[in-house]
């Protein structure tokens, strides 16, 4: 029991540093520069996790595929091997997210050098501009390039630009639903009407209408961070889990509207057992386990169940969870973190202590 006890130490230091963190919404868990040391690192490992500094935080779980094609583009600027990825990536849920991953390559290595990083995407669509592929990606990278920076000068003619790249993309590829739904993040970004939006949604609903990926693209336009409400976004949400079909992860989406709306400091006890996030979380566990293991989009589900549980004081269940997706951290919550890792690092170590001795980690949270 030793690295218990190394494990709880660790755990009353960060809750000293941290205070209510893990309680607040999208807060980090413990400081940016606390140090694990060898207490935490040592305590995981005897669970079977991986230590903090092998965590990934570019995708939600393994596509050692994509991940290749990635470090390839980055390492040699070759962007012959996306492109051959996505020519026979045919599944829509798994097409998005490698869109998705991509684009967002491509965008942090322009940040890191500006006027010459992705610069295997200029030339993918230079050298092959009938890839549709390459239009697809170039349209979500300016997306989410114009969403990094929405005070610059240039935001609207980014989107516009992209605007312009999906219908090249949807030209390109006709049975393709991703451009369809990146253009649902120009409509956000340049804040279309709810009409107009409703149109762009309702393009994409006929194409793919339990796609996850779109759902929760559509369900940020709705949310009040962006145009709409707390009572749109659940709407939304539990519209579209009363329509899921068999398998499908659309259960799952209430527990991300909920999310969306936590207030930023908690100050309500027992916020996180509330009848309104207990049924939300078990429809999660539901979709979870009904869904096929393989869906692109279940270890997003996955890392927000363990947010929720974590929280809920549930901690078997958030360890079950953790064990299907440690290694990967790319999603929802931990992205919206300064450091993602040391806020996955932070939950882990709680749900590990309070599966062993439930008293010790309450006293903590």
């Amino acid at each position: 029991m030793e690295f218990l006890l190394i494990l709880l130490a660790v755990v009353m230091i960060g809750a000293v540093l941290a205070g209510p963190a893990l309680r607040r919404r999208r807060a980090r868990a413990v400081p940016a520069d606390a140090p694990y040391g060898p207490g935490p690192v040592d305590a995981a490992a005897a669970y079977g996790f991986l230590p903090p500094e092998q965590l990934d935080v570019r995708l939600p779980g393994p596509d050692p595929e994509l991940l290749g094609a990635v470090d390839e583009a980055r390492r040699t600027q070759d962007w012959k091997p996306a492109a051959e990825l996505l020519s026979r990536t045919n599944d829509p849920e798994q097409r998005w997210q490698r869109v998705q991953t991509l684009a967002g390559a491509a965008v942090r290595e322009l940040a890191d050098a500006p006027g010459t990083g992705g610069m295997w995407l200029r030339h993918w669509r230079v050298v092959a501009p009938e890839d549709a592929g390459g239009a697809a990606v170039q349209a979500e990278f300016l997306v989410q390039q114009a969403l990094r920076d929405p005070s610059s000068q240039d935001y609207r003619m980014i989107l516009e630009e992209a605007r312009t790249v999906c219908a090249e993309a949807a030209r390109l590829a006709p049975e393709d639903v991703v451009p369809l739904i990146v253009e649902l993040g120009v409509a956000r970004g340049m804040g279309v009407g709810a009409a107009e939006f409703q149109s762009a949604w309702e393009r994409v609903a006929a194409r793919a209408p339990q796609h996850m990926g779109a759902h929760l693209a559509a369900l940020r336009y709705w949310s009040a961070k962006w145009h709409g409400s707390r009572e749109q976004a659940d709407s939304f949400a539990q519209r579209a889990a009363a329509g899921a079909a068999k398998g499908s992860l659309l259960p799952a989406l209430p527990l991300f509207a909920v999310h969306d709306h936590l207030p930023d400091v908690n100050v309500v006890h027992g916020l996180y057992r509330s009848e309104v996030i207990t049924r939300a979380i078990e429809a999660a566990q539901y979709a979870a386990v009904h869904a096929p293991s393989d869906h692109p989009v279940l270890p997003h589900v996955r890392h927000l169940l363990v947010w929720f549980l974590v929280n809920a004081e549930r901690y078997p269940e958030a360890i079950e969870q953790l064990r299907r997706v440690d290694g990967h951290i790319g999603a929802v919550p931990w992205s919206y973190e300064a450091d993602p890792v040391a806020a996955y690092a932070a939950y882990r170590a709680v749900a590990l202590a309070g599966g062993e001795s439930p008293g010790a980690a309450n006293r903590w949270l």
